[in-house]
């Protein structure tokens, strides 16, 4: 058992020391899934399951009756928010100073991604 647990950490380091190259164009969906499988060894399909998956599980915890937030370990939480519904009202246009009437919008759901440190460490 000791000599897995040693493999495991090796392996750990070597991903964590690998030099990143700076990307200059965004990539496409196929891109990220052609990479990431010449890297891990992956089929394309299995990578292409892994992100189906990967949006199912976000699905089920931030629809209605979910947890409410998904944590992608390092990265990023998404987080949603209800906003409550509002009543139409009357304001004034800053630029031409004549009264308007704003809309009443209805209660919704309000998602949000906030960055993690390792994400943010990244950008800077």
């Amino acid at each position: 058992m000791a000599a897995k647990k040693k493999t495991a950490a090796k392996a750990a380091s070597t991903t964590a020391a690998r030099k990143v190259k700076t990307v200059t164009e965004p990539m496409n969906k196929t891109q990220i899934v052609n990479q990431i499988a010449d890297t891990t060894g992956l089929t394309k399909k299995d990578v292409n399951a892994v992100f189906d998956e990967l949006g199912v599980i976000i699905e089920g915890h931030i629809k209605k009756r979910g947890a409410g937030q998904f944590t992608l370990p390092g990265l990023m939480k998404i987080v949603t928010q209800k906003k409550p519904a509002t009543k139409a009202r009357k304001g004034i246009n800053p630029f031409t100073g004549e009264e308007t009437t704003f809309a009443a919008k209805p209660a919704r759901t309000m998602v949000k991604i906030r960055p993690l440190k390792k994400l943010k460490d990244m950008a800077s």
